[in-house]
């Protein structure tokens, strides 16, 4: 999402807090939260085997991660089903932002099978 666009709304807020709820009753939600924004991040960056240590705020950063969850679904079609609805309670509730969500799969290791 675009950083610094102010406090989501309370309806959005009372709309998760339903959605975790759910989730999390039923076993699906193992852990999440927000983040804060850059001011205070730090990177490290490996190029050309150097490290280099960048610290916020990024002012080329349009976009940043605002939040995360671990989830987990018995298949990758509930999961993506379920994803669905957390964008669609974003676009109900806070239409007004544009938000990426992004599904991503947990690797298991180099021997994990692919889904």
């Amino acid at each position: 999402m675009e950083e610094n666009i102010g406090e989501p709304p309370q309806s959005l807020f009372g709309a998760m807090d339903a959605y975790i709820g759910e989730r999390a009753a039923s076993g699906v939600f193992i852990d999440g939260g927000g983040l804060y924004g850059t001011e205070d991040a730090v990177n490290f960056v490996v190029r050309k085997g150097e490290v280099t240590r960048v610290d916020g705020p990024y002012a080329e950063a349009k976009e940043v991660v605002g939040g995360w969850s671990l989830l987990e679904y018995a298949t990758l079609e509930d999961a993506v089903a379920d994803q669905e609805e957390f964008a669609r309670l974003h676009a109900e509730h806070w239409p007004e932002v544009t938000v990426v969500a992004t599904l991503r799969q947990i690797s298991g290791g180099p021997d994990a099978p692919e889904a």
